[in-house]
């Protein structure tokens, strides 16, 4: 096979007229020419670190949107569905990627659960990390979330670390707002990213201490306005990534459109290929091709290098997608899932006044990070209930894997005026949440997420938009499409409500990661990400 067009050679930050030529999916010879097709042929795409359950596709399916736009690779980390299923859900992911034209690299999953204040559906301990880190199918320990553990140096926590360094694999990090010798700390304990900068400031001291940044911009957390600059700045440094994409953004755009986008900032072009590109490849020793001779022939054709507008995609040699069609179809997907949660009722969600002032969870939209802010209780009977002009909602997290009590607090910055919206989908244990303007909409909600193991619902006393996600509670076995349209139609419903947020789902999803800061709620109660423990959610101040 023989491609000619304009080649962008990346590590000479030159473009040129030139052929490929490609025999059993490797280029064989690159040769220069007076005259080529104005097309520009460039490596493939790929996103340093996603977790592919947060598209809501399974791995095969992710495949089939992702090469629509010139990706022909993910460095995945899997610890959504090993919260769920353990071991069992990674093999799962690695072998259904398997099953399609596209490159999944997947990590062991290093923090599952995330912390031992929730309920998760599995352990994976330093044994099992152990097992994993040295499956060839594992390329790397995934992000140490538990940065308090390697600070103060938990045993197990270093362990985990001790394997991957054993195993010669890079450990991925996960290290918000920290700064000064607890980064160092860190850094020394051989943790070489972070996908949590949100300011310069913060990205320039990790990458003075060596790590990697990845630039994140995904469905819920959007930090390139901030973070940009460091392409032109550390060209070598710096990766590109999603860390979560849902369903209907990964239609519209992928990795490509975040290239396109620090193009048209002024970002100089081989430097932004070098972090979309390159990086993640030479960071994961992974075994994509760079568009060298001897290098697997996995490439990309655009027809404008500032757009970013892909037309055709190889990988290893094989033509995935031409003419707007992708080439390989997903196979029948077997469904896994671990859900053993009952019905709820409304006054499983009612909260005594204890207290005249209580605790409020502060959402941000596009943030993961949240406030805490004190407010005077709404107050009814002697319980409290939401305050709906003033944006105070019930928010609430319940075990999925068996029949306990709901926790229970309140939260700003989603905006409903009326209904509820629930899911199965929340980091990292995925227990079942919700918020809502009312205990009996809430448990509409969460009803319907529990009548099929799984789902995201949006209720209220008119209608209900509702996807249901049978694999693992966290994907659908649909089409993109089909999965994008009923996400559209949730925040369709999520907006008539009355939120005013970009990605409600998204953004509910992330109040019970308890290892972002600020306030947020597991299925065991109210919890401060700064002190790290448990906190009231009555106060006298």
């Amino acid at each position: 096979m023989k491609i000619n067009g304009q080649i962008i050679d990346i590590y000479n930050h030159r473009i040129f007229p030139g052929e490929i030529v490609v025999e059993n999916g490797t280029i064989q010879e690159i040769n220069e020419l007076e005259r080529a097709a104005e097309q520009f042929i460039m490596p493939g795409f790929i996103d340093s670190h996603v977790h592919i359950e947060s598209s809501m596709l399974a791995p095969s399916r992710f495949a089939e949107l992702a090469v629509r736009h010139g990706s022909v690779a993910a460095v995945s980390d899997p610890h959504e569905i090993a919260n769920v299923l353990g071991i069992k859900g990674v093999n799962f992911m690695i072998e259904n990627g398997k099953t399609v034209p596209f490159y999944f690299f997947f990590g062991a999953p290093s923090c599952v659960p995330a912390t031992p204040f929730e309920s998760a559906g599995h352990v994976i301990n330093s044994s099992d990390i152990k097992t994993l880190i040295n499956n060839p199918d594992i390329w790397y320990l995934g992000e140490m979330m538990n940065f308090p553990g390697v600070i103060t140096g938990d045993t197990e926590v270093h362990e985990k670390l001790k394997a991957a360094i054993e195993a010669d694999k890079p450990i991925d990090g996960h290290a918000p707002l920290l700064t000064g010798e607890n980064i160092k700390k860190y850094v020394s304990a051989g943790i070489s990213t972070d996908h949590e900068c949100v300011d310069i400031g913060e990205a320039e001291e990790k990458i003075k201490l060596g790590m990697k940044i990845l630039i994140r911009e995904g469905s819920a957390a959007r930090d390139f306005d901030n973070l940009y600059p460091l392409i032109d700045k550390y060209p070598t440094q710096v990766m590109l990534c999603t860390d979560d994409c849902h369903p209907d953004e990964l239609m519209r755009g992928y990795i490509n459109k975040k290239a396109a986008k620090a193009i048209e900032r002024g970002c100089n072009l081989f430097n932004v290929l070098r972090a979309a590109c390159i990086n993640p490849i030479e960071h994961y020793k992974l075994p994509c091709g760079r568009l060298r001779v001897g290098d697997s022939a996995d490439f990309v054709i655009v027809g404008n290098w500032r757009k970013m507008d892909v037309r055709q995609v190889f990988i290893k040699g094989e033509k995935v997608f031409s003419d707007d069609t992708v080439l390989f179809e997903s196979k029948p997907i077997d469904l896994i899932n671990n859900f053993n949660r009952t019905e709820v009722s409304a006054s499983d969600f009612a909260v005594e006044a204890k207290s005249k002032l209580i605790k409020i969870i502060v959402a941000k939209d596009g943030e993961l990070l949240t406030e805490s802010e004190t407010a005077v209780a709404k107050t009814e009977n002697g319980l409290i209930i939401p305050d709906i002009e003033n944006d105070v909602l019930k928010i609430t997290v319940l075990n999925r894997y068996e029949n306990s009590k709901p926790a229970v607090a309140f939260i700003k910055g989603f905006g409903l005026k009326q209904g509820a919206i629930a899911g199965s989908i929340a980091h990292d244990s995925h227990n079942l949440i919700a918020v809502g303007t009312s205990d009996h909409t809430i448990a509409n909600a969460l009803n319907k997420v529990i009548s099929t193991k799984g789902g995201l619902a949006a209720i209220d006393e008119i209608s209900s938009e509702y996807l249901p996600l049978p694999l693992a509670g966290l994907m659908s076995d649909r089409t993109g499409e089909e999965v994008a349209a009923f996400y559209h139609a949730l925040n369709q419903k999520a907006s008539e409500m009355g939120s005013s947020l970009k990605a409600p789902f998204m953004t509910l999803a992330f109040m019970a990661l308890l290892v972002i800061p600020r306030l947020k709620l597991s299925d065991k109660g109210l919890f401060d990400g700064m002190d790290f423990e448990f906190t009231s959610l009555f106060t006298n101040q």
